[in-house]
């Protein structure tokens, strides 16, 4: 509470251009304006997101910007208005926000909100409250958790249970809950069903937990690196493909496989080659396939036969979890011991460190690679 209504000088991780590693710089926090909420970060990982527009692939222009949007923190202080926050609440930062008024919001059909910056372009968010040097530096996803501390939109923070391990549940942020609840919320799998998953990272994993959740009885993963399929196995996999060890296309495989197609897949990669092969690998008839990786680099293809036929094709967002509700009720079920998340880790390290992390996720090394940012 000391520095309530003040500007806070900390350290963050500052990608000045693409390409380039990130610099740990000391930057200037603004106080929260009407309806903010400033948080102490204390653990973030890095996510294929984070990656992607380091890389320029999303937004060449959107530099400087502080990257990071899978993490826990405490709330430092608040803005006016807010009044479901306090200082010393454990929460996490939503890059979906849930304002709770707008129609979509309203609407158990989906979990975007008309007020978030979700979907716009680019995924910098101008309106931040951080300078560097004199320079104002970009939000990205309305979140930028490679920081000490970040100021967010209250209808953009999940309060969750003070028992919570902020260095565990950091990860139900983003990859963890988009995988499982693509499953469980948007394929909506079956009991008894077959299921593919394309893509073995942490979204890749948490959609074949939230496949074996949901009951089905064959869960096929698939992926270039053979190596993952032990992880897989752990979380409920059932059969694994490698396409580098078949010559024809991984879908015909599958058919082949399962007697003319699985009921669900689940893509997990970003990848609109990966995204129509998980379509094709689904039954004629009722196979439902689900885009789950980001990407914004291309445009996606299909035959329309193949969707005339009785396929269904679509898309999930944060695993259609709307954050504000969804994130606690992760939490509990983290801490009821219903799914996993631990296992998610791979490597701890600290901030200061997030360019090795950063090289750990390009080089396919690592799972989820958890920084501790600030102590609890």
């Amino acid at each position: 509470m000391a520095m309530a209504g003040k500007v806070i000088r900390c350290k963050a991780a500052v990608a000045w251009e693409p390409n380039k590693p990130l610099v740990m710089e000391e930057i200037e926090v603004a106080p929260p304006q009407a309806h903010e909420v400033r948080i102490k970060i204390v653990a973030t990982a890095v996510c294929q997101t984070d990656l992607q527009h380091l890389c320029g692939n999303m937004d060449k222009d959107g530099f400087p910007v502080v990257l990071g949007h899978e993490a826990a923190g405490v709330v430092e202080s608040v803005g006016h208005a807010v009044t479901d926050l306090q200082p010393g609440d454990k929460v996490i930062p939503l890059f979906i926000s849930q304002c709770r008024e707008c129609r979509f919001c309203k609407s158990p059909k989906t979990n975007q909100c008309e007020k978030a910056w979700y979907g716009a372009d680019p995924l910098s968010v101008p309106e931040s409250r951080f300078t560097c040097k004199g320079k104002k530096v970009l939000q990205f996803t309305g979140t930028s958790t490679f920081s000490e501390y970040t100021v967010v939109n209250q209808m953009a923070v999940a309060k969750i249970d003070p028992a919570a391990p902020l260095d565990k549940v950091c990860l139900l942020g983003c990859g963890i809950c988009t995988g499982y609840g693509a499953a469980v919320n948007t394929a909506k799998v079956e009991p008894g069903s077959t299921c593919a998953v394309f893509g073995l990272g942490a979204v890749g994993l948490a959609a074949v937990m939230g496949c074996q959740a949901a009951g089905a009885k064959r869960i096929i993963a698939v992926d270039v690196n053979p190596e993952k399929f032990v992880k897989a196995k752990a979380f409920g996999a059932t059969d694994f493909v490698n396409p580098k060890d078949h010559s024809g296309p991984v879908s015909q495989v599958l058919l082949k496989m399962t007697g003319g197609g699985v009921d669900f897949s689940l893509e997990c990669v970003g990848n609109v080659a990966v995204m129509r092969s998980a379509l094709e690998s689904c039954i004629q008839g009722w196979g439902v396939s689900v885009m789950v990786g980001w990407t914004t680099a291309e445009d996606f293809s299909a035959r329309p036969v193949q969707l005339i036929g009785g396929r269904t094709w679509k898309g999930s967002a944060f695993g259609g979890f709307k954050g504000r509700d969804g994130v606690p009720q992760m939490v509990k079920a983290y801490l009821d011991k219903k799914i996993k998340v631990d296992e998610f880790i791979t490597h701890n390290m600290t901030l200061d460190q997030v360019n090795d992390a950063i090289e750990l996720m390009k080089r396919g090394k690592c799972i989820r690679t958890v920084m501790t940012v600030s102590p609890e």
